[in-house]
């Protein structure tokens, strides 16, 4: 009878270790989904008071069972045991029984190391596809420029529109083709500040584009006037070539082109008036260079 009780003393320990043992259960919430449709998987794990317990991550980004949020873990009621579950949320991109890849479960205990592993978990996706989807046959694909039907009467009405406003063109070309071809460079360029000028720029907000248009119908002028006053050259290589020209104000002439290339290229704001003002000095310019290169008539003797 001693000899009874002496082995069921010893046995206790083996017994309550085996009792304290953690042990891990999983359950797939629903088991059976579609292509994408989001499923749970929860970890529950059991083990003795003071342990710490390790859930895996998560599956990989690059399987075919991909985690659609973190991990959550939430804690149980037992008070003598530590009672824990990780769910995961989770979507799968394949059809047929998939596996879900969780890593072990870590679970230590003072100085022992439990791992509980995850292995065999594993989700069952249907195919969306009609059962007889393998005998039906797809459509033939369409063609890359689908035709428009347009009825001919629009595109013979199209085609009159478009003769009439080339005659139109063709006939204002004519007309005004020679005048403003033989007109002299002074009045070429007074009708450009004329039409700079009635575009409206200025009321429009457009201050830089009416500069500019002024600027260019005055380099217009001194390049018609002086040969060396090419378009192609820059502010200073402009001022440059006219500087010794006796009827050019070189002076006032810098100073525009300077101004107007802080507008153009800075984008240096200005007034209305300031830009007003600049397309008057370039009106200035123009009509200074006119009146100094006309000579003046000759008086009859008295």
């Amino acid at each position: 009878m001693r000899a009874g009780w002496v082995a069921l003393l010893l046995a206790l320990p083996a017994l309550s270790a085996r009792a304290q043992a953690p042990s891990a259960s999983v359950v797939v919430r629903p088991d059976t989904v579609t292509v994408g449709q989001p499923f749970r998987v929860e970890v529950h794990v059991r083990a003795a008071r003071g342990a710490a317990i390790a859930f895996p991550a998560g599956p990989d980004s690059t399987a075919g069972v991909q985690a659609l949020d973190p991990r959550a873990v939430a804690d149980g009621r037992a008070a003598d045991a530590v009672d824990r579950t990780a769910t995961y949320r989770l979507a799968a991109w394949d059809v047929g029984t998939l596996g879900i890849p969780l890593t072990d479960v870590v679970v230590t205990v003072g100085a022992t190391v439990h791992r509980l592993p995850l292995a065999g978990i594993t989700v069952f996706v249907r195919s969306v596809l009609p059962a007889d989807s393998a005998s039906r046959v797809p459509r033939p694909a369409r063609a890359l420029f689908v035709a428009w039907p347009i009825p001919w009467w629009i595109l013979g009405v199209l085609a009159l529109i478009a003769f009439l406003l080339w005659l139109s063109w063709r006939r204002r070309r004519v007309v005004a083709g020679p005048a403003a071809a033989g007109a002299p460079p002074f009045e070429r360029a007074q009708r450009a500040f004329a039409h700079a000028a009635a575009l409206g720029l200025v009321e429009a907000g457009e201050r830089g584009r009416y500069v500019a248009l002024m600027v260019d119908v005055l380099r217009d002028y001194l390049a018609e006037r002086f040969p060396l006053a090419a378009r192609s050259l820059t502010t200073p290589e402009l001022t440059a070539e006219v500087r010794d020209a006796a009827t050019i104000p070189a002076e006032r002439l810098g100073r525009l082109l300077h101004e107007a290339d802080l507008i153009k290229f800075a984008r240096r704001p200005l007034t209305a008036a300031q830009a007003l003002a600049l397309g008057d000095e370039a009106r200035a310019i123009v009509a200074h260079e006119h009146v100094a290169s006309t000579p003046a008539p000759a008086t009859e003797a008295a």
